[in-house]
């Protein structure tokens, strides 16, 4: 279980959340004791007045909480899960729905905003979390108010504004693993109708969590720095401006796997491929003697072997370690016109920049390494006017985006087994008119060790939205809302030749074996040029695809309040997920082929209820999902490798569940709060490819990363101790049942049940002084949240271990 002892003011967790104004909330907004101020609907509203399961929690629940990057929150909302690929983008899933994607150049299930402008690529996420208001968590489909198309639900952050005078706040973190990090915000008025704010966070950790198990060597080391400045101008009455300027630097070690065992295809004893005789020599004897049994345990290729140029076979120096930059331009206008009516401008711009080397062999071996280099250039505009009239709330907009990515990255495996079988397949046909460029079994023996996989992507997306809340009584109102949606995907990629390395293997290996399979020589491939197979013509060469697509998201929903404490609901929406295309180490065309948009059909009913003079609050929904052309990673039949990464539409699945949460306010400044899912998912007759590259239907199967129940209880108190001085903590545990990364049963690839502790203990004086002490898996419990085959050893990415600390702050 996962328990936090937060310092800090009483948490609001859930409906637990001291009250508090929301953005561009009307004057006369006023929120009872115990409810949130939400801006779900794209107005100002009470979260326990709102037909939908929401989570939200506010600013200081947040840092009482450490919640410090995407990770954390699956604390406060234990429906969402965040996962790792073994290129270090995160996957996000929500009641179960998610995208396993590796690419960073892969939009996600669930969206993530920050003030409604959309991060729509996770790896967006990966900067350190500072000076929030709020963060609300939206469930199920979310494609008629924001403005791109999610099928899970969405997370939008809510940063802190400029105020109206002086304030600021300073927090400094000491801890284990040399950790240092220090935070604040100075915000007020610069002149009349004008404020201003800069918040910014380091993180720092100078001492890796991850150690070697057979050198005395390090990972984990942290070195991440945000800044953000904003301002708000007020140049005339019904006139407002908010312009924020964000950016960040992470330059932390990537994270290590821990080897477990090698894949079905190049298992010594088992495997289904020749490959399993070409194993690196000792692989077997270290993944025996080394399962891990707790986090820290890990290990990587030595950086003398993996930097050392063999032949053409260029290698990759430097630390494993990110080199990330993402800068972030908002800007947000506001026009009433008249009384009841407002013109809103919403523009923004991201750009993101990676250069991360990582290391994914899970042993000391030189199985997958990866530079993987990429930017991400994101701009946005969304118009729409809002207003009301009579008993009706209506909204109507549009939205255009336009995004300009490239994703790449360089590999160096010269030790994984499937080198090894081509190098050892390619000895007999140097003696063949196959070897036309007169390669020698010396240059066949260094070959394969280095090779790029290259995506440009261009996408763009254009919507025309509405929605209405229309009273149909006092107890009766009735919720529509429409959007239209165009999306056109441009690509271009391959994987190709590096340095003349991948020659030997590719015009002499690969085109005799394409010669057997599908009766074609190809033409031979020089320095530089594409070695992605092309059946169809024969050649090796670019990908090129285009994908155009439209859809209508549509949400109907029907509130009644039976008295002023009640709201029961029911809804019908349908949201989709825009089509992709993957940059995978293509050996074939259709490795990179796109695949298209999904659609999911959500049917809910839920109800909030406000007890016991307000002492109590009941939230209770159920839902049913009805999932078509999920959109999943998959294996595919390679005639070479066995079995190689390609992206798949899954025609026909569902998932459905309960979730329920219960706030109890037995005392004054004493919070108790509980979360649960309990879900169901199935994936209904999909033929498809597993792990040992063989066609097998997958009926039945469960959606990958998506426990059966996942849980929280937290347990936040406030209480003086003098007429000054606050104790101030909270308990919270989180558990999980266990969970596939397959739709296979192995148990190798699974996720077992966990559950953390997390603990901090403080006081805070009135005058704005705080210290608390702080652990998080306090109990030191071993557990992960992704596992990956690297083609050739399956690996695990643990949690961290034990943290803990010391925290001191002034607000003033």
């Amino acid at each position: 279980m996962r328990i936090f002892l937060a310092a800090g003011s009483a948490m609001g967790i859930a409906l637990a959340a001291p009250a508090f104004a929301a953005e561009e909330a009307p004057a006369d907004t006023v929120a009872s004791e115990g409810d949130i101020i939400v801006t779900a609907q794209r107005r100002a509203e009470s979260m326990n007045d709102v037909g939908m399961a929401i989570q939200a929690v506010d600013g200081a629940t947040l840092e009482n909480l450490r919640v410090t990057d995407m990770r954390d929150l699956t604390t406060v909302a234990p429906s969402f899960t965040v996962s790792q690929s073994y290129q270090g983008v995160p996957t996000y899933t929500l009641r179960g729905i998610g995208f396993n994607t590796i690419n960073l150049s892969s939009t996600s299930t669930v969206g993530t905003y920050v003030d409604e402008v959309a991060y729509a690529y996770p790896i967006m996420n990966t900067g350190p979390v500072m000076d929030l208001e709020r963060v609300e968590v939206l469930k199920g489909p979310q494609g008629t108010l924001y403005g791109r198309n999610t099928t899970a639900g969405l997370i939008n952050f809510i940063t802190a504004k400029p105020t109206d005078s002086f304030e600021g706040s300073i927090k400094a973190d000491l801890g284990n693993y040399q950790t240092y990090n220090i935070g604040g915000h100075i915000s007020g008025p610069l002149g009349e109708g004008i404020a201003a704010r800069i918040a910014f966070r380091s993180e720092n950790s100078d001492k890796g969590w991850q150690v070697s198990n057979t050198r005395d060597e390090r990972l984990g080391e942290v070195e991440k720095l945000g800044i953000r400045g904003s301002l708000a101008i007020d140049p005339a009455p019904g006139t407002h401006f908010d312009l924020s300027v964000t950016w960040w630097r992470n330059k932390s070690d990537t994270v290590a796997g821990q080897g477990i065992g090698f894949t079905p295809a190049t298992n010594p004893t088992t495997g289904t491929s020749n490959s399993r005789f070409f194993n690196a020599p000792g692989l077997a004897t270290y993944l025996a003697n080394n399962f891990p049994t707790k986090a820290s345990q890990a290990d990587w290729a030595p950086e003398a072997s993996r930097s050392a140029d063999i032949g053409t076979g260029l290698g990759l120096d430097g630390p494993l370690a990110e080199d990330n930059r993402f800068w972030g331009l908002k800007l947000r206008w506001d026009q009433d016109l008249g009384e009841t009516m407002k013109l809103v401008s919403l523009t923004s711009y991201n750009d993101f920049k990676r250069n991360a080397l990582s290391d994914w062999s899970g042993a000391p071996f030189e199985i997958l390494l990866q530079n993987t280099v990429g930017r991400i250039k994101s701009f946005a505009q969304e118009l729409h006017v809002e207003g009301a009239s009579g008993a009706v709330n209506w909204l109507v907009g549009a939205y255009y985006a336009n995004d300009r990515i490239i994703d790449s990255n360089r590999t160096l495996l010269g030790q994984n087994a499937n080198v090894g079988l081509i190098r050892g397949a390619g000895v007999p046909l140097l003696a063949t008119p196959f070897n036309s460029g007169g390669y020698t079994a010396l240059q066949l023996s260094q070959a394969f060790r280095t090779y790029e996989d290259f995506g440009r992507i261009r996408t763009k997306t254009w919507s025309i939205f509405g929605n209405a809340d229309a009273e149909l009584t006092d107890q009766l109102k009735l919720t529509v809302g429409l959007r239209y949606t165009e999306d056109k995907q441009r690509y271009n990629g391959c994987s190709r030749d590096f340095n003349g390395n991948m020659l030997p293997n590719v015009n002499v290996v690969n085109r005799a074996l394409y010669f057997q399979t599908y009766g074609v020589l190809a033409p031979q491939i020089s320095q530089g040029q594409c070695n992605t197979f092309d059946p169809v013509t024969g050649t090796f060469g670019e990908v090129q695809s285009l994908l155009k697509e439209d859809n209508l998201a549509w949400r109907v929903a029907l509130d009644w309040s039976p008295n002023d404490d009640t709201l029961l609901y029911a809804s019908v929406s349908r949201g989709y997920k825009s089509g992709t295309t993957p940059i995978n180490a293509a050996n074939l065309a259709r490795q990179n082929a796109p695949v298209k948009q999904e659609k999911l059909t959500a049917y809910e009913i839920g109800v909030k209820a406000t007890l016991a003079d307000r002492a109590v609050q009941a939230n209770l929904s159920a839902f049913y999902y009805d999932y078509r052309d999920k959109q999943i990673s998959t294996y595919f039949a390679d005639p070479i490798y066995t079995a190689l990464s390609r992206l798949d539409n899954v025609p026909d699945s569902e998932a459905y569940g309960v979730e329920g949460e219960l706030t109890i306010r037995p005392a004054t400044g004493l919070t108790i709060a509980a979360n649960a899912l309990y879900l169901k998912t199935r994936i209904n007759d999909y033929d498809g490819t597993n792990a040992a590259g063989q066609p097998e239907n997958f009926d039945g199967a469960e959606f990958i990363y998506s426990p059966k129940f996942q849980g929280s209880v937290t347990i936040a108190y406030d209480t003086p101790v003098t007429d000054t001085v606050n104790l101030t903590g909270a308990v919270s545990a989180r558990y999980q049942s266990k969970s596939n990364t397959i739709f296979e049963d192995i148990d190798l690839y699974k996720v077992d049940a966990y559950g953390t502790v997390n603990a901090s203990l403080g006081l805070k004086d009135e005058s704005g002084w705080s210290v608390s002490l702080w652990a998080k898996n306090l109990f030191d419990k071993y557990y992960w949240s992704a596992v990956a085959s690297n083609a050739n050893v399956v690996v695990r990415f643990a949690n961290q271990p034990r943290t803990w600390g010391l925290t001191v702050g002034y607000d003033f």
